[in-house]
């Protein structure tokens, strides 16, 4: 069984373009090695399937012979290195890039895109895993997924995490230092990762892809240095300059205050990709004008969250004018609104920015962020609340600030056991899992009759209405006429 697997393997690699002709028996030896086998017969013939199927006959085996545990963090460090062991070197990947980026940014990252899923550092087979819909709101069409391809943390490894000795190497899963580890039981292995220098705003920084693939070629621009997120005209002037040189891309920076931030502050990073949201699409309702930039198009998007939008064909105008509203929002407060700069010396008002190419004008559309925090609202005022918590209860960052709901995979059997229960007539208050959706389905039912045929429909145009609501609880402004005139009296302060 070993030697038709291994074979296939290396079949697979040769028909990815992983290795050529004449690293086949070099690289058969590099398997053989981290198979700890000390011979092997090659098979007759290569059977070509699928690259999963051939790494879980592998992993079944590995895990028969006592070789590994059989958990998937056990799994996933020896399939990883395995791929690692067939992946070009670095110098050779930027050698490739480079000569494809002549012919184009977008042969370079088409190229890129797909060496990262050849190379299984992007696990194709397990982003099919996630579900995915789109609901139609008064917003325009929010994506809604429930993310099943992070694997869950496994029992065994938690377990020997703890009596793991604790390393500082890398200091984070964005660190440079990550790009050929071989990982830990707490730290994924990423034999298999290449990743590509970029230098914006004179600084060395790289891009990646996410291995979780939220939307379409999800990339990753990170600091080559380990320093916490910052938003400040370098911001600006780096998302900038890498739609210039990628300008088929968006990117953005999360905040970087706690609650309004992604889940890593601690290093600079910004996500893009080649995808259009939902709020790239939402029109400006509102033209507005600051003093001095009159060639600067600029107004209120019409979307839950507050957002201004600046577009010009000259990127260092637009910097200029982004650090002047972030100026004035860091220190603005409105107390009629319920904004405060700061409490007891706490700074609570940031920017989600994001940044893309539209006909060929540089655009940037500029969040307000605020999050303080209040006995009622304890998880934050500009943060879903409490009572929507059953479906969305982290924070909202970038991806959901511009329309996709990346939501917890626990929905997935809560839905599943939500519908059943709708269905059948079942108390929600008895079940300890369903409980939570309880007041929910109730309000449900006052609207709905539920069968098999319609119930799944139902659920998830409420799962994607409730986001809605998500993203209205995250806007400081509320879209109403008395948030629309305190938000022109914001737009009137910067100056």
């Amino acid at each position: 069984m070993i030697d038709q697997a291994v074979t296939d393997l290396l079949g697979y690699a040769l028909r990815a373009g992983l290795i050529e002709e004449c690293d086949r028996i070099w690289a058969a030896n590099r398997l053989l090695q981290a198979l700890e086998l000390d011979s092997w017969e090659e098979a007759r013939s290569v059977q070509e399937r699928p690259l999963e199927e051939i790494l879980k006959e592998i992993l079944d085996w590995a895990v028969e012979t006592g070789r590994i545990q059989d958990g998937t963090a056990s799994r996933d460090l020896l399939d990883t290195e395995l791929m690692g062991r067939l992946t070009p070197r670095p110098s050779q990947v930027l050698r490739e890039f480079h000569a494809r980026y002549q012919e184009s940014p977008e042969a370079a990252t088409d190229w890129y895109y797909r060496f990262s899923q050849d190379t299984d550092y992007i696990r194709r087979y397990r982003i099919a895993k996630d579900m995915k819909w789109v609901t139609p709101t008064a917003y325009g069409d929010l994506d809604i997924t429930i993310n099943l391809s992070k694997p869950e943390k496994d029992p065994r490894a938690i377990a020997a995490a703890k009596t793991a000795v604790q390393s500082g190497y890398p200091k984070c899963q964005l660190c440079r230092e990550n790009e050929g580890y071989a990982g830990r039981i707490d730290h994924p292995a990423r034999q298999n990762h290449r990743i590509i220098p970029v230098t914006i705003d004179g600084k060395d920084w790289f891009f990646q892809y996410s291995p979780y693939v939220y939307y379409n070629e999800h990339c990753i621009v990170f600091n080559g240095q380990h320093v916490p997120m910052k938003i400040d005209r370098s911001t600006f002037r780096k998302l900038l300059d890498f739609v210039k040189q990628f300008p088929h891309y968006f990117v953005g920076s999360n905040a970087d205050l706690p609650i309004v931030g992604g889940s890593i502050l601690s290093h600079d990073h910004f996500q893009g990709g080649r995808y259009c949201f939902a709020m790239e699409k939402a029109p400006v309702e509102r033209t507005v004008s600051f003093p001095g930039f009159e060639k600067v198009e600029a107004g209120i998007v019409k979307w839950p969250m507050s957002v201004i939008r600046l577009r010009c064909g000259d990127d260092e105008c637009l910097v200029d004018l982004a650090e002047k509203i972030l100026a004035a929002w860091r220190g603005y407060t409105d107390e009629e609104a319920f904004i405060f700069a700061e409490t007891d010396g706490e700074p609570h008002n940031t920017i989600t920015p994001i940044a893309r190419m539209r006909d060929g004008k540089f655009e940037l559309d500029l969040v307000l962020r605020n999050n303080l925090t209040t006995k009622e609202h304890p998880f934050g005022v500009y943060h879903p609340h409490e009572e929507l918590h059953h479906i969305k209860k982290e924070n909202i960052g970038l991806i959901e600030v511009m329309g996709l709901a990346v939501l917890p995979s626990r929905l997935k059997g809560e839905l599943t056991d939500l519908a059943d229960a709708l269905v059948e007539g079942r108390d929600l208050w008895s079940s300890e899992t369903l409980e939570k959706h309880a007041d929910w389905a109730e309000e449900l039912k006052s609207r709905y009759s539920f069968t098999r045929e319609t119930v799944w429909e139902i659920l998830q145009k409420e799962v994607g209405a409730v986001f809605a609501t998500v993203l209205e609880h995250a806007g400081v402004y509320p879209c109403t006429p008395e948030g629309r005139e305190a938000f022109l009296r914001f737009i009137n302060h910067v100056i």
